[in-house]
Formats: C-alpha cells, structure tokens, sequence
C-alpha cells in the first residue's frame, strides 16, 4: 500500500510528472522510429536478417541496443551506438591529449565543448558505419545483391546515397531526444533509449523459451520455473552491487563564536561519504560491449575476410557465448570499471571541499592525505566491483552451456541487457526518490523517510 500510495504522490508533482509525461512520450516516438524502414528497402525480404536477429547471438545484441532499427533496416538502424562509440574515443583521448584535459578541469564550459567534440565525432563515425551496414544488408539478409531488396524503380546507388543521410540524421535525431531526456525528463537519456530497445525484445525472448521447454517437452513447466528464480537471484544480486557502498565517517568540527574551528569529536558531528562498490554504473558495460563489436567486424573485413586471422576473430567474436569473446569482454570491463571509476570520482575535489567545510576523517590529516586515502580506498573498493560486474556480464554464456537455456532468453540473464535494465532503473527512481523527498513525501525506495507531516 504505501509503494502503491507513493506512485500517487509521484503525479502530484507537478514538476515530476511533466518530466515523466515528456521522458514516456519522447521515448514513445523512438521506439515509432525503430519501426520505419528505409525508403526503397521491401520490408517483406528482411525476413532472413530478423530471423538472425531473434535466435540470439551478436546479431541480437546488436538488434536489442537499437531498438530493433537494426533488423527492421529502419531509419535509427544504427540507434544510438555511434553516440557511445565517440564518447569512449574522447575520453580515452582526454588521457593522452592536454587540450581534453584542460577542458575536463574547466568545469561546466569545458564540459559543454567536449560535448560538442563528441557530437561531431558522432556525425564522423556514422558516416563510416552507414554504409558498412547498408553494404551488409544483402548477406545478413540472404539476398544475392542490394538491388534484391529494394522495391521496383528504386536504383542502388540513389538508395545507397540517400540511406546514409538518413541513416546519420536518424542518429544525430536519437542523440538529441536522449539529451532532452536527461536535460528535461527524468534519468539518464542515452541509458533509457537502450534500456527500452532492450525491455522490447524480453517479452519474445521468453516466449521462445517458453515454447523450447513446454512445447517440445524439454523440461517443461519446472525448468520454466528454476530458469525464473535463477533470473531473480542475479536481478538481486545486480541490485546489490549497483546500491553497495563503503561508508567513509566524516566528522565535522564545532564553528567557535569567532568564527573559527574547534577540532572537538564531541563537538562536532558526524557524517558518512558513501563511496559506490560501483561508482562507474553500467559504463564499462556499454563501453566493452560497443568494443567487442571491433574484432568481428575487422574479420568480416574484405582484406581479412579469407585468411586465418579473419575467420578465427570472425569464429570467436562473433558468437558472445564463446570462450574468446567472453574472456575478452571481462576484462574489458575491469579495466573500463578503473578507469571510469577514476574520471567520475575526483577525490582531490572530494578532499578540498572536505577541508573547506571544515570536515575530516579521523585520524587522517585534510588536504593531499585525505585525497591519497580515498583514492586508496576507491582502489581498494573498485577491485571486488569490477570482477562481480565481470561476472555478472558473461553469467549468460554459463547459463547456455549448464542448462541450455536459448540464447535470447540467456542474455537477460545478467549480461549487458540486465546490468543496463537494473543500473538504469535503479538510476531513474533514485532520481523519482529524491524530487519526493524534497517535497516532503515517501519516496519510492528504503531509504525515504515519511515526511508528510512536516508538509
């Protein structure tokens, strides 16, 4: 009753519920893009790339982070990807470049041109991969040639010319609409426009499972059953490394009458800095994903295509429940998880506004000591997070191999698509929680106090 009476607080917000009209409805009309096919291409003739696109494997993954654009050859065909993409070449870069790094240090005008930095390298990237996509529509497909799948009076070139520019309007178009998002609505928009693509592929998932086990007599109705509480053990467990934090006591000293500082424990009182067991959230997880795309692209490559190097990364990257692919992609995230974790947690700017509000951590001198023992402490906390997000991402390809379980129905079974579902609605009602609190409600998680009385 009180979740059910806390939803209702929620529409009396007004500010709130604007931001959840606007986030559902801007959400509604991307997943209406997803839905419209290139002009020219017959839809009717995609029949073999959706088929590709349901059984699993890396053509459903990519299917799933674009909403379905991709085996529909719609126009968000490439959704939000090359966004990603050119996210993870900046940041990396600001690593390397000085011109990145004194943007990084300049707060919110730095931060606004290094957007823009990112957009343009967006538009760079899409105008590469636009055309390898459409190049692959005829063999993803099992067409002969291009000119197979087009309606009568439609010529390849003018399709071909005319599909890359939509297919880039399409993408700069999604990369706006989860910028509104996040400016207007409510949560992360880019993570809520992959979050929706992947939650719309669930529902078919399961009943492709559904259909194995019952139907065909391949376990039936019981291993329905265990596969679902497997799936809620690891949502749990999900949860729990998203909420995990280090709590680190704070005590703040006694302001004095002139104005000074009493360093008095019994003075002063005492607080926490929650430092997150994963403070990168789903990043690593969208940054790995959108590098494991790499390699078996470069096999399918026209150079590489028939040699042994080719076909071995196109045999073991193409396949994400392999040994290869799996390996590799763990350790992506470990060192993705370090490195996030180290843009996004600036523990010298922690330390100094500590020192400033006249806080410290006992038996810790403020200034560079207490930047250097929260640094050690990230470091420490980041270790255990980043190896059970690892293996939360490939448990999908032990549940294939130990109970048989279909491969599209698996990959919500922790991976990218659950990781991203749990991280960003974790995110997004966090976000719900705090506009209640702050008018004085229940909030919609544990941590929300009853607050009405005060109202």
């Amino acid at each position: 009753m009180k979740l059910i009476e806390s939803i209702k607080n929620v529409w009396k917000i007004e500010e709130l519920r604007n931001r959840i009209i606007l986030t559902l409805s801007i959400l509604l009309v991307y997943r209406f893009g997803a839905q419209i096919v290139l002009p020219g291409i017959d839809f009717s003739k995609l029949s073999g790339l959706r088929g590709s696109a349901e059984e699993g494997g890396l053509i459903w993954l990519i299917n799933a982070f674009t909403g379905g654009g991709f085996s529909n050859a719609s126009v968000f065909a490439l959704g939000i990807m090359p966004y990603i993409s050119a996210s993870i070449v900046v940041q990396l870069m600001g690593i390397a470049i000085p011109y990145l790094q004194k943007l990084q240090k300049e707060g919110a005008s730095g931060q606004k041109k290094i957007t823009q930095i990112t957009r343009w390298l967006t538009i760079a990237i899409c105008l590469v991969q636009a055309p390898g996509y459409l190049a692959s529509l005829p063999a993803l497909s099992g067409a002969p040639s291009m000119g197979a799948l087009l309606m009568t009076g439609f010529s390849s070139t003018t399709f071909m010319f005319s599909s890359v520019i939509i297919l880039v309007t399409g993408c700069i178009f999604a990369m706006w609409l989860g910028e509104k998002i996040t400016d207007k609505g409510i949560g992360n928009g880019i993570s809520l426009l992959i979050m929706v693509g992947i939650i719309a592929t669930m529902p078919q998932s399961f009943l492709q499972e559904y259909a194995a086990r019952v139907t065909e007599s391949n376990g039936g109705l019981i291993m329905i059953l265990i596969e679902l509480v497997i799936w809620f053990v690891i949502i749990l467990a999900s949860v729990m490394l998203v909420m995990a934090v280090r709590k680190i006591a704070v005590q703040y000293a006694r302001r004095t009458a002139s104005g000074g500082y009493e360093r008095a424990a019994a003075g002063g009182s005492r607080q926490y800095i929650p430092l997150k067991l994963n403070a990168s959230g789903v990043m690593p997880i969208i940054f790995a994903q959108a590098i494991m795309f790499v390699p078996g692209l470069i096999g399918g490559a026209s150079f590489l295509e028939n040699t042994s190097t080719g076909q071995w990364l196109q045999t073991n990257f193409s396949d994400i429940f392999g040994f290869w692919y799996n390996l590799i992609f763990a350790l992506l995230i470990i060192i993705f998880t370090y490195f996030y974790t180290a843009i996004t947690v600036p523990t010298n700017k922690m330390a100094d506004d500590l020192k400033r509000s006249g806080g410290f951590i006992p038996g810790i001198r403020p200034g560079t000591e207490t930047a250097e023992y929260l640094d050690k402490i990230m470091s420490q906390i980041t270790l255990p997070g980043s190896i059970f997000l690892a293996l939360i991402a490939v448990f999908p390809a032990f549940i294939v191999k130990l109970i048989n379980v279909q491969q599209g129905w698996a990959l919500f079974f922790g991976g990218t698509s659950l990781l991203i579902m749990v991280g960003v609605a974790i995110d997004t009602m966090q976000q719900v929680n705090s506009y209640l609190l702050n008018r004085h409600y229940d909030g919609l998680m544990k941590t929300g106090k009853n607050r009405k009385a005060v109202a």
